[in-house]
């Protein structure tokens, strides 16, 4: 990554994600056309909810007739981490407008936040609307796109799991993990490995005790203030 903060950069900068987007996008529109949903509602929920794995659970819930009430909250536990991502990217862009800062808050997803936490190595610590618009935009019509094409191939592909595209976001993740372990300035190589191990733990203990639909919730808040805890009193 460089330190330029440009929407020409942020396009740049977010292309090698895009595989995660459209492996993911792909296997959600096949799913949900082997669910019985149309071509247009898959383009809808995609681009109107945009709430990526969130997607799955609604499909499911379509197909099962559930209540509309249990979709909404649903979604709403799986993607309620969203709010502590878009707080973390909030006090880069103070300098922006409100609207600016909703747009942003809107189209952040897991992958564009991690963007946009291994940009700020490069950057001294800076962000702005034109680099981190780009790369939701970018990750915004992949999405759709691949959940369309996803749609239509469902016609003929029966288990589109099959074909391991569920991987694709979990390879990406690893990436963009491992990009941040090595590019972090501030923080140090131990105690960030100590915190992936914790995090690992907390995952894996947690699993068993707490849904799944609010596990990742439950572990970000707590592995934030462990990591708080640790780095404040033994590094």
């Amino acid at each position: 990554m460089t330190d330029e903060l440009t929407a020409r950069t942020g396009i740049a900068e977010t292309l090698p994600t895009v595989f995660g987007y459209i492996g993911i996008g792909l296997a959600f529109g096949m799913i949900a056309r082997s669910n019985h949903l149309s071509v247009g509602l898959v383009f809808l929920l995609s681009a109107v909810v945009y709430a990526g794995s969130a997607q799955f659970i609604m499909v499911t819930l379509i197909a099962l007739k559930s209540p509309i009430l249990s979709i909404v909250l649903s979604v709403f536990l799986v993607n309620s981490r969203m709010i502590l991502l878009s707080s973390a990217v909030a006090p880069y862009l103070k300098k922006e407008s409100l609207f600016r800062n909703i747009i942003i808050g809107s189209f952040l997803t897991d992958e564009s936040f991690a963007l946009s936490m291994n940009k700020l190595n490069a950057t001294d610590g800076a962000l702005n609307f034109d680099w981190l618009n780009a790369v939701n935009m970018v990750a915004y019509c992949t999405w759709v796109i691949s959940s369309v094409c996803g749609a239509v191939l469902g016609h003929y592909i029966v288990n589109p799991m099959a074909f391991g595209l569920g991987f694709a976001v979990v390879a990406m993740f690893i990436g963009l993990l491992y990009l941040q372990v090595i590019s972090d300035t501030i923080l140090g190589i131990r105690l960030q490995l100590l915190m992936i191990g914790v995090t690992l733990l907390l995952f894996f203990v947690g699993i068993i005790f707490i849904p799944s639909n609010i596990l990742v919730l439950f572990v970000t808040l707590v592995s934030c203030g462990l990591g708080v805890w640790i780095k404040h009193e033994f590094f």
